[in-house]
Parts: C-alpha cells; structure tokens; sequence
C-alpha cells in the first residue's frame, strides 16, 4: 500500500468547510481546476465520491459527513506538533536528567547544580551514573541525557561537544608526609609508594612515560578504579595519590597537594550529547547550568593544560 498524501487532508477540510469547489480553491489560495483535480485524487484515495452534486450546489456524501468532525481536530493537532516549540517554563518543569559523569564530578560540582536547579526549576530531578566506559550507546538511545569527561576517540562522529574546564594533575599526601619535608624532586616523588587510578588496571600511564623520559621508575604499589579512593588511600597511608587538581577543590584537613616534579599533558573535561537533544528547550536549559556550575570555579582553581589525555588511565 502507497503512503497517501497527506496534504490531501488540507483540501478535504476545505471543501468539507466551504461545501464548494470555488469556495475551496479560494481558501486555499488555488485555481478551482487545481482543486477539482485535488478533488477526484482524493475520491480515487478514499474510493468515496465525498461530495455529490445537488441543484446548484455539493452535498456531502454520509462517508465524507462521518469525517467532517475528524479532520478539523486531527489537523490542528498536526500544525501544533511542527510548530516550533514552545518557551519553557522552568517553575512547571518535570523531568529526570540522567547525567553520566566521570570520576570525581558529582563531589565538586552536584552541590552547585542540584542548589541552582532548586532555585530555577524545582521540579528538575538529577540521576547522575559513573561513568564506567566510554560508549556512545547510551548517548543514542536515549538512557543518557549529558555524558561528562574527556572526549575519547572512540566518541560518535555525531555527538556534540563543549568543553567545561581544562585541569592538570597534582600529587597529594597526608599531612607530614616525609615526601612534602624538602624539595620534591623527580627522583624523591618516584622512589615514594605511590597508589593509582586505573579502570583499565594498567600500571602505566602518563606519569610514568614523563619518569622514564628521566631514566626513572615510579614504585606503584596500589591500584584503585577512582581518584576519590586513591584521595582516601593517601590520607590514611603513606601512599601518594596523583589526582586532576579539581578533586583537590574538597581536600579534608590532614592533605596537602603538590605540582608534580614532571611534566604531564593537561587535560580537558567537555560535556557530550546526542545532537537529538540540540534544539530541546530543557535540555538547553541543562547544559547552561552545567557550564555554569563549571565556570564558578575556574577563577579559584584555574589550570591549563592541553587536550588529548584521558584521565581514566593511569596516573
């Protein structure tokens, strides 16, 4: 079966309205044999004469009187669905955004963006889910609103991206940490026991690409699959945790930070979406206060660094 035209619609409502060829073709702004030709398509369509002759005039036929009362609906109904959206209204706004973040992301930034949406749109609820991967699949079906993090190579060529902050790394220790007494050099930092942040379980990463560059090992003795356990390891032992300096934003008394003696690649946290999601109002509305939360800080803990490195390997 061929789709039918659905435009055909517009002139059944005409004609069904005006009850006239020439009545139709004036509503519609057409030639009254353009609408007579509109009109034997639609009895060819709908195997239905529709509209008799009667004396001078047309008559509806009982399969085009049964319609009369639909069409009127179902095309209003129609024009508001390809109308553009409406403006939101955020103090009516209810909706559940699921936004997958990486390592450390909810610490520092939730507050902020559960307080703000409370104040715009109260009826706002936030799921937010680690982010284990770097799949684009929950992007595309829809299971995820917003993606956070490094932008992997592996990402979908439709995804959208803009960037949130670019971040550096930092070594962290307890407080007297023998480490912290002097000069932190590249030799001290490498010789210390250090604990890492690895979801792949590698043993290597950037960090330990700079020490080689040196001729230098660093003494890896711990692996965890988060920046927070690596932060709860070191201020417990005497481990030394190496961490984005944003997590460093919620450090408890007992922890001190350092620069690294090495140079590390920076990196750029970005938010992703599913370009599905480009022109709908609410989730406008949710990148804007992500990116707003995000800049809050920048001028407190401002860090360069280069795009390019994932912090989920090892560190």
């Amino acid at each position: 079966m061929s789709t039918p035209d659905l435009n055909l619609l517009v002139t059944l409502n005409a004609l069904l309205a005006e009850g006239s060829v020439a009545g139709a073709a004036r509503r519609l702004g057409l030639s009254p044999s353009a609408m007579s030709r509109a009109l034997a398509r639609l009895r060819a369509t709908m195997n239905d004469p529709l509209l008799v002759r009667a004396g001078r005039g047309l008559v509806p036929t009982p399969r085009a009187l049964a319609l009369r009362e639909r069409i009127g609906p179902l095309l209003r109904e129609a024009e508001a669905a390809l109308k553009p959206a409406r403006q939101l209204d955020l103090a009516t706004l209810a909706r559940t955004f699921t936004l997958r973040t990486s390592d450390g992301f909810v610490e520092n930034f939730g507050p902020r963006l559960i307080a703000r949406a409370a104040r715009e749109a109260p009826g706002a609820r936030f799921r937010f889910a680690l982010k284990a991967d770097k799949d684009s699949a929950p992007l595309r079906d829809g299971s995820v609103d917003l993606d956070t993090g490094v932008v992997g190579a592996a990402a979908g060529p439709e995804l959208r991206v803009r960037m949130l902050f670019r971040d550096r790394f930092v070594g962290v220790a307890r407080a007297g940490h023998p480490l912290l007494d002097g000069e932190i050099s590249a030799e001290r930092y490498a010789a210390a026991r250090h604990v890492c942040m690895s979801r792949s379980g590698q043993d290597r990463g950037p960090i330990d690409a700079a020490l080689k560059a040196l001729g230098l090992t660093r003494n890896v003795s711990t692996l965890v699959g988060g920046f927070t356990a690596a932060l709860a390891l070191a201020r417990a032992t005497d481990l030394i945790a190496s961490v984005p300096e944003r997590h460093t934003g919620f450090l408890r008394d007992g922890m001190q930070s350092f620069p690294l003696p090495v140079e590390v690649p920076g990196i750029v946290i970005s938010m992703i979406w599913h370009p599905r999601h480009d022109a709908d109002p609410a989730h406008q509305w949710l990148r804007g206060c992500v990116k707003a939360v995000c800049d809050e800080q920048l001028d407190a803990h401002g860090c360069s660094g280069r795009s390019g490195l994932d912090p989920s390997t090892l560190v």
